[in-house]
């Protein structure tokens, strides 16, 4: 069985990142003061975000077609400029809290 967990609220930004920073969950794009703030080298998101944590029998069944998953997975993307280009991080590591 598979359930979803809250895993933190922070996400580091890579040296030399700066502005404009966009930000997306799950595709959707974030508002900067409302949903997230930034601070330092870290984006600080005003709720947690959660992952869903799935045991080894289930991803075994999930891997083999038997079934799907249905729980809560937020994926975080980030768009920056660094050196004059846009740079994206993918799935970005949620640091826990």
């Amino acid at each position: 069985m598979s359930e979803s967990v809250e895993v933190g609220r922070r996400i580091r930004l890579p040296n030399g990142a700066g502005r404009p920073i966009q930000v997306f969950i799950n595709g959707a794009e974030q508002d900067e003061g409302s949903d997230f703030s930034i601070h330092n080298d870290l984006i600080v998101f005003s709720r947690p975000l959660v992952k869903e944590k799935v045991s080894r029998s289930r991803w075994l069944a999930m891997s083999l077609g038997l079934f799907g998953s249905y729980g809560k997975n937020e994926t975080v993307d980030v768009h920056f400029m660094r050196g004059g280009k846009m740079q994206v991080i993918s799935d970005a590591e949620i640091l826990s809290d």
